[in-house]
């Protein structure tokens, strides 16, 4: 390969009559870097917002949710089973439950979840979401307060100190009939997650009010889990399911979400797609330089054959000349990407609405693993797109090849 490498750098430091071959070159240089740097850019802020959403989801979230338990022994049982799983490091009890909430003549549907602070605060960040107010209060028996999610406050116009009614889609028996269970609670507090379907759809209350609200018929008691690693979910998740059996159901915080996340991973295999084109046409004006190049060395290539060298070996030096063309848009194409990620990710140069994304500047998270399967699809679109030019200029016949040039 010696050979064929210093072959292919003369050719490439050679001066040519015509600025034709230099410009085309040049092209898919350029081509190939611009693919490169615009692939690697636009993955690392995919990445960047996959993992701040995911941040939010797991701050809110336990790592592990079993529902269903029902009654205070199945989650004691629920409970012992988790303790015994050495991967788990925490774990708190939780009822859940759909509501209507209701403040000066403005209602919407939510989502409420009875907690015990002391114990939730271990699965979850919640305790540092708190926008204002506090958690205290939320156990009592009068009046018990509940924090609403800052969203849904600003949606109700509900202020901490506020009164707000609580109406139940599970009706109790009165002597004037089924009616629908109300109960009135005080705001203590508002919660600020990032994650927009919580702070707009999820309020929080004690375990205590929650249960005695939703009642035994919402079957929602559950108990929430935090792991020592949280790449141990689905493990542990499969574990319990099979320990607890039916009807309690065990579920990750990626399963909980999975609509959210198959979006996303979708939306950045399409990004892939796409702009992995730029390289590829990149790639092709590499071939046609390449096949200029063949034609502008063919008498060199009938001497280089009359010499002894083999129509492999012919092949390989086109091969090799490509590949350091491309190789060279590549490289350039990587540094130029990273330098671009640490640009966005240090100055603001693109700063977004706090009010919608709850940051403002744009999130980046550059992967290895990212940036090598970047520079491997250039050199594997390069090497491709040289084949051709290379084969053609191995099957030149030397005399005619000597006699054209």
């Amino acid at each position: 390969m010696g050979l064929e490498l210093f072959i292919a750098l003369r050719y490439l430091r050679a001066k040519r009559k015509g600025l034709f071959a230099a410009v085309t070159t040049a092209i898919g240089v350029a081509g190939v870097t611009v693919g490169t740097a615009a692939l690697i850019t636009t993955l690392s802020v995919m990445n960047g917002f996959q993992t701040d959403i995911q941040k939010k989801i797991i701050g809110a979230q336990a790592h592990v949710s079993v529902f269903g338990v029902g009654s205070a022994r199945g989650v004691a049982r629920a409970e012992q089973a988790a303790a015994a799983d050495p991967r788990v490091a925490a774990a708190a009890p939780f009822a859940l439950g759909q509501a209507i909430v209701t403040f000066r003549g403005r209602s919407t549907g939510i989502m409420l979840k009875g907690v015990d602070p002391e114990r939730e605060f271990r699965v979850n960040d919640l305790a540092r979401s708190l926008a204002e107010g506090s958690w205290d209060g939320v156990s009592r028996d009068k009046t018990p307060g509940i924090v609403l999610g800052v969203e849904l406050a600003d949606r109700l116009g509900a202020a901490r100190g506020a009164e707000v009614v609580l109406v139940s889609p599970e009706s109790m028996a009165t002597p004037l009939g089924l009616l629908p269970r109300m109960q009135r609670f005080s705001v203590v507090g508002l919660l600020k997650t990032g994650y927009y379907e919580y702070d707009s759809a999820t309020a929080w209350t004690g375990l205590a009010p929650a249960g005695a609200f939703l009642g035994p018929a919402a079957g929602a008691a559950g108990l929430g889990l935090r792991l020592k690693d949280l790449r141990d979910a689905d493990a542990v998740a499969g574990r319990l399911r099979a320990e607890l059996g039916l009807p309690r159901s065990v579920r990750t915080y990626a399963q909980m979400n999975q609509t959210l996340f198959a979006a996303l991973k979708l939306e950045k295999t399409v990004m892939f797609l796409i702009l992995t084109l730029i390289t590829l046409v990149a790639s092709l004006n590499i071939a046609s330089t390449l096949i200029l190049r063949s034609v502008e060395k063919t008498r060199d290539i009938g001497l280089l054959k009359a010499l002894g060298a083999t129509p492999r070996m012919i092949e390989r030096i086109f091969l090799v000349e490509g590949l350091l063309i491309g190789g060279s848009g590549v490289a350039a194409g990587a540094g130029l990407g990273l330098l671009l990620s640490w640009v966005i990710a240090t100055f603001p140069i693109v700063r977004l609405p706090d009010e919608i994304y709850y940051l403002s500047r744009v999130p980046v998270d550059v992967r290895g693993g990212d940036v090598a399967a970047v520079i491997a699809l250039g050199l594997v679109l390069t090497l491709l797109a040289t084949v051709y030019p290379a084969r053609r200029a191995a099957k030149a016949d030397p005399v005619e090849a000597i006699h054209y040039g």
